[in-house]
């Protein structure tokens, strides 16, 4: 299963999809300057391609995504102001 939505974050949208791995959901939401990883993905990753990027965890949904916080950010993201334990809308903020 594959969901693909616009969520509308201040008066920008942030591109959300969601797939189904296994007994999991694999959860992105891609704003122009970086983007929000689930826990299926590599921040070390992230970090050595310099991107902006925010890893949450624990979520397996869009409205679980919404109410999370950072868990890890590259040090791209740092520099922008995100913060390991900030809440998620206000990184979609930023990255928006």
């Amino acid at each position: 299963m594959l969901q693909y939505k616009k969520l509308k974050i201040g008066k920008r949208n942030i591109e959300a999809l969601r797939m189904k791995l296994g007994k999991k959901n694999l959860i992105v939401l891609k704003g122009k300057r970086g983007y929000v990883m689930c826990g299926y993905l590599n921040i070390g990753a992230a970090e050595q391609f310099e991107d902006v990027a925010v890893k949450i965890t624990g979520v397996s949904s869009f409205s679980e995504a919404l109410r999370s916080s950072v868990h890890s950010c590259t040090a791209a993201a740092t520099r922008l102001g995100i913060h390991i334990g900030q809440p998620l809308r206000e990184v979609l903020e930023i990255i928006a």
